[in-house]
Formats: C-alpha cells, structure tokens, sequence
C-alpha cells in the first residue's frame, strides 16, 4: 500500500501548467517542422512554431537550474558526475535508438543529406553543420545546445558553490547574455550583410544553430530557478502576479513574433534587431509564463488541459521522431498526403504519437528505471521525470 501510494503522491505532485507550456513547445515545433505538409491554416504556426524550441531552453534553464541549485542551498555538495550519469540515461537511449534507424533504414531520412556520424555521436552537429547539402536529423542541433548546457552548468554552480554570492550568478548569467548578443552582432555585420542569396543557409549556420548563440533562453530558467530558490519571497511575490505576467510575457512573445517576421530575407531593421536582441526579448517573455504555470492560483497552472500530460510525457521521443515518421507515412500514403487537406492532421498526429510512445515505452522508460533503481529509488521518480524533464 505504501508502494501504491507513493506512485500516487508523484503522479500527483506533478504540475499541469508545465505539462500545458511543454506540450504547447513540442506541438509548436512539430507545427513549424511539419508545415508544409499541412493545410494552410497551419501557416501561422508554421512560420512561427520554431519559437517552441525556446521554450524548451526556458523550461530546461528551470528545471535542471532547479535541481543543481537546490543543493547549494541546502548546503550540500554538488556532483557533476552523478548528474552526468542521469542525464546519460535520459537522453541518450532514446537518442542513439534513432540516430541507430537512420543509419539501417534509408527510407527513415525524412530529407537530403546527412551530417558525418561523429558529429551526431559528439554533439556537436549544430557547430558544423552544412546545412546547404546535409538537412536529415538536422532537428538534433537542440539537443545539441541542451547536452553542452548540461555540461558546462554542473561545473559552474561547482565554481560559484564553494564561495555563493548573488552577486556572483547574477555576473556569470550577465556575461553569457552579452556574449550571445556581441557574437550575434558581430555575425550581423560581418556575415549575413554580406550573404546575398545565401542568408537564409547561412542564417541557420551562424545565428540559429550554435550554441553560443542559443543560450538566452536557458540563462531565463536558471534565473527563474535562482530566484525560486534563493529569492523565495520575490517568486512569491511573482507567483501572486502570475496571471500579470503570462499577460505580459505574451506581449513580449507577441514583439518577437513582429521582429523575426522577416528574418530570412532583411538584415536591417526589424530582422537586424531580431538578429540581436530578438532571442532575449523572446526568452523573457517566456519566462514570465513560468511563474504562472507553476501557481495553481493561475489560470495557467490550475488548468487541465486535455492530452497535455500525454503530449508532455511523450515529448522527447515526438521531437525525435515526428519529422521521420510523417516522411514514411507519406510514402506509404501518398495521395493522402499530395492533399494537404485536414484529413492528413489525424492521421500524421496518430502516426506521430504511436511511434513515440513505442519508443517511450520500449526505450526510454525501462532505461530511466534502471537508472533509478541503480540510485536505489523508486520507480516512480523515473516515471515523473520522464514526464516533466525538458529534454529535446
């Protein structure tokens, strides 16, 4: 009965504000990937879903900021290595399982061209892309940004543990934002005003996919977390203000969508703004969601929406496969999918989620359990982060 228990009390425990924003991340991106397979009522989202991945940055900068940060506070020691070995077994089964199909399955690349292996192996094909030959699995170059956030975040809350100061992490947090927003200027400038008809490849290459340019939404969820953490009665104070701050995070959200309208073809105005401070206008407008989201006093937290949890739960496993999967349905299926009408949205959604739950089920599950019981803890801790964590 207590087993019984505790899975409940987990269950539970989780929020339905963050499955709702991780849901609406995941179905944005899909949105944004799947476009033009889509009836044309989904342009909007087509064209501005990609801002899902962000949000993702944001949610990953709190939850993972929370778990380092929450032992500095309690005085205990920070291991990077423990955390490492959990993040080993969250990411990488389910990620080498596809990366594994692409390399036995032609008819699984869902378009031209691929980047070398050891980039997928090491992480690092968002640095080296070449995105005017290689385009299958591209969509990895997220998961990229993530594992090389996970790897340097241990290491400086290790840093700035053994002496914490605020001052310190507001510093450390302070110059990653300015130096993506100095580096993308000198992009700016230096590259795309010069790229003629090549700005849109070379836009991905230098600005849309690199690390170092693709930290402001990350750097938003550690501060969030921060302040939760250490600044309790100011997140309370936030919390209050929940529904305050969704409005206005929506404003922000709403100026970045009016900046990046263009990016792919302008360099001045607008589209050079976007270029540079875009990504942090979008970051914090997002961030302003996640006090709401965590409140059940807000709208946004107390709601339930229906099939949140289930998107949420499955998300990682979609992002890794939806592009794929509609590529095979759309050979198998072929005149349903030279339609683009609405019959296609069921039944690439129904492909999209029975594949990823497979994979869920069959790979990223029983992993998560063996880590845990390696930890000596419940499965059902497996199970809850599985759900919540913001992992691409």
């Amino acid at each position: 009965m207590g087993h019984v228990s505790a899975i409940k009390s987990a269950t539970n425990s989780r929020l339905a504000g963050l499955d709702t924003l991780r849901a609406l991340a995941i179905v944005s991106v899909m949105a944004y990937h799947l476009n033009w397979r889509l009836p044309s009522a989904f342009e909007v989202a087509g064209k501005f879903g990609w801002m899902g991945v962000d949000l993702f940055f944001v949610l990953s900068g709190y939850l993972i900021g929370s778990q380092l940060l929450k032992p500095v506070r309690d005085g205990q020691a920070v291991s990077p290595m423990a955390f490492y070995c959990k993040r080993a077994y969250r990411i990488l089964p389910a990620y080498f399982t596809v990366l594994l199909i692409y390399l036995v399955w032609p008819r699984w690349h869902e378009d031209t061209g691929m980047s070398p292996l050891w980039q997928f192996l090491t992480f690092t094909e968002n640095l080296f892309v070449n995105y005017s030959k290689n385009h299958a699995f591209s969509h990895v170059w997220s998961l990229c940004v993530e594992e090389h956030f996970y790897l340097l975040l241990p290491l400086i809350v290790l840093v700035l543990a053994r002496k914490p100061a605020a001052w310190k992490t507001w510093c450390v947090l302070g110059f990653f934002l300015a130096f993506g927003i100095a580096i993308r200027w000198y992009e700016l400038v230096t590259v795309l005003q010069h790229a003629g008809d090549d700005l849109g490849v070379l836009y991905i290459e230098r600005i849309y996919y690199p690390t170092y340019c693709r930290l402001d939404g990350l750097l938003a969820g550690v501060a969030l977390a921060a302040i939760r953490l250490f600044r309790p009665a100011w997140w309370a104070a936030m919390a209050r203000c929940g529904n305050w701050l969704l409005l206005a995070g929506c404003v922000l959200v709403g100026a970045a969508i009016w900046m990046f309208f263009d990016r792919f073809t302008f360099v001045t105005g607008a589209a050079a703004a976007s270029t540079v401070i875009g990504f942090p206008i979008l970051s914090l407008g997002l961030a302003l969601w996640i006090p709401a989201a965590t409140d059940v006093r807000c709208a946004l937290g107390r709601w339930h929406v229906p099939g949140a949890k289930l998107i949420a739960t499955l998300a990682f496993s979609l992002y890794l496969t939806h592009k794929e999967i509609v590529s095979v349905m759309s050979d198998w299926f072929p005149r349903i999918a030279e339609t683009h009408d609405w019959r296609t949205v069921p039944m690439y959604a129904l492909s999209c989620l029975v594949a990823a739950a497979i994979l869920y089920l069959c790979v990223e599950q029983p992993f998560l359990i063996l880590r845990d019981r390696r930890e000596r803890c419940g499965w059902q801790d497996a199970d809850l982060e599985a759900r919540i964590d913001p992992a691409l």
